[in-house]
C-alpha cells in the first residue's frame, strides 16, 4: 500500500516542477493579454489589458514594478494551487519579486496595467557611463 501513495507523491511533484520549470514568457504564451511596449538593456515595458472575468494562462515574470492605469481587482493562482486576490487603484504602484502566476480579472470591470519587468544585468554606474 505504501508504494503506491509513495509513487503518487512523486507524480504530484513531478507535475508541480513541470508547470513551474515549463512556465513561460507571458508575452510569448498570452498575447491576448500582454504586449510589449518598449524594451531595452534594463527593462521591458509591458501593457497588460483584462476584459471582464478573462483569464490568462500560467506564465512567469522577473521582478517587476506593475502600475494600476484602472482600478483593479486581480486573483493570482500559483503553480501549487495557492491563490490570492489583490485590489489596486488607478495609478496604485507596486514591487511584484519574480513569481510564476496565472492571473484572473474576477470583476465586471475591465482592467490595465504596465507592468516594468527589471532585467537582471548590472547597471552602469555613473563613473563607467561616462567613459
Amino acid at each position: 500500500m505504501r508504494k503506491p501513495l509513495a509513487l503518487y507523491g512523486v507524480v504530484l511533484c513531478v507535475v508541480f516542477l513541470v508547470s513551474v520549470l515549463s512556465a513561460q514568457d507571458a508575452v510569448k504564451v498570452d498575447p491576448a493579454h500582454y504586449s510589449v511596449i518598449s524594451e531595452n538593456s534594463q527593462v521591458r515595458i509591458l501593457k497588460s489589458h483584462y476584459g471582464p472575468h478573462e483569464k490568462s494562462v500560467m506564465h512567469s515574470h522577473p521582478n517587476a514594478v506593475a502600475i494600476f492605469l484602472t482600478d483593479g481587482t486581480v486573483k493570482f493562482t500559483y503553480p501549487d494551487g495557492k491563490s490570492e486576490t489583490v485590489t489596486e487603484k488607478a495609478g496604485d504602484a507596486r514591487y511584484t519579486p519574480a513569481t510564476v502566476h496565472l492571473p484572473e480579472n474576477p470583476t465586471d470591470h475591465e482592467m490595465d496595467v504596465i507592468v516594468v519587468e527589471l532585467k537582471s544585468r548590472a547597471p552602469k554606474t555613473a563613473k563607467s557611463a561616462i567613459k
